[in-house]
């Protein structure tokens, strides 16, 4: 998938489906977003595709999410690695702390990988893979991408999740896809 004005891309398999445009603005808005950004672009791997799957507990195949943004200048200005880290969901203890106690519903969390991205013309970011237990005792793996660009005025955000088990059964399509992700020339 590519966004060539904003120059990002990414590879994913010819399994999963690309969800609608309509139907993922209707997800983000459920969810509490907006479909505001730069680009934003949707893939479920499940039979029944759709955009409900953003943020949905259990699901058993992996959807992914890709958006690109522009950052104001005051978020720019204070941009670090740990809002990048917290860009969707809490994953630093801070963030996490505060949102548990603001009624964040998600519990368990679990630190699988925390990592540092640096490519090229500057552009840097993390990888973040974690587990959350939603109501209900799901477990849900999230794997995510978030990059900005040298000057900071742009983020890159992949993300893809689905319970521990899909992601476990689908760890290599989901790292070709998260590896593949790329701000620049995808050279």
């Amino acid at each position: 998938m590519a966004d060539s004005a904003a120059k990002t891309y990414y590879k994913v398999p010819s399994q999963w489906h690309q969800i609608s445009q309509k139907d993922l603005a209707a997800a983000l808005k459920a969810a509490g977003g907006s479909s505001a950004g730069v680009w934003s672009s949707a893939f479920d791997a499940g039979t029944a595709p759709s955009g409900s799957n953003f943020l949905a507990p259990a699901i058993s195949k992996p959807f992914l999410f890709a958006e690109v943004g522009t950052l104001s200048p005051t978020v720019s200005n204070e941009l670090s690695y740990n809002l990048m880290r917290d860009f969707m969901l809490p994953v630093t203890s801070n963030s996490r702390q505060q949102d548990a106690a603001s009624g964040f519903p998600l519990t368990n969390f679990k630190q699988l990988r925390d990592q540092t991205i640096t490519g090229k013309a500057g552009v840097h970011g993390v990888r973040e893979t974690f587990q959350y237990t939603f109501p209900g005792g799901v477990v849900d793996t999230f794997d995510e991408d978030v990059l900005t660009n040298a000057d900071q005025t742009q983020v890159y955000f992949l993300m893809v999740h689905c319970t521990d088990s899909c992601y476990s059964s689908n760890v290599n399509n989901i790292d070709t896809v998260m590896s593949s992700f790329t701000v620049g020339s995808p050279t």
